[in-house]
């Protein structure tokens, strides 16, 4: 078992841009992902994202995760909304708190960007991090039944919000 410090959080900064596209392919999998596995020539992480919508665990100068949140439209009556549009944890922090840590620093910076609900999407079949979601106030607000066809199997979208 690998000994790690305890994380500490804070956003993300530009330079986190090769580290977070490292994570963000050492972790995919069809448990939580919907597009294709990354391939060379990577993108940068920022190039789609921007940094300021991140926050981030690290520790001994490692990142260990990080949680994005947006607004999920660009519409003034839907402000009020900040969504979960991205969560990974490396796989050697899973099981130690960094998620949970994540989630919880997502739902104060929600409330201190003025939001009153906050929304995720999740697959039905990743039940880690449902678990998890639900643990932190989260409730499902609605499937669409066999919305994504993954490794041969017609698989969930749920639709999770909580008020903040």
């Amino acid at each position: 078992m690998i000994v790690m410090s305890e994380p500490s959080l804070r956003a993300a900064r530009p330079d986190d841009d090769a580290e977070l596209a490292r994570l963000d392919r050492a972790a995919w999998s069809t448990l939580h992902e919907v597009v294709p596995a990354p391939e060379p020539p990577y993108a940068p992480f920022f190039e789609r994202h921007d940094p300021r919508d991140h926050l981030v665990a690290e520790a001994d100068g490692r990142l260990l995760g990080y949680v994005r949140l947006v607004r999920p439209t660009p519409l003034a009556s839907h402000a009020h909304v900040l969504a979960i549009q991205g969560f990974v944890v490396a796989g050697e922090a899973r099981g130690r708190g960094v998620g949970r840590a994540l989630i919880r620093a997502a739902v104060t910076e929600a409330r201190g960007r003025g939001a009153r609900r906050l929304t995720l999407r999740v697959l039905g079949h990743n039940t880690p991090a449902r678990r998890l979601y639900e643990s932190e106030g989260f409730v499902v607000e609605g499937v669409l039944p066999g919305e994504f066809h993954l490794d041969g199997t017609d698989v969930d979208d749920v639709l999770m919000g909580r008020r903040l």
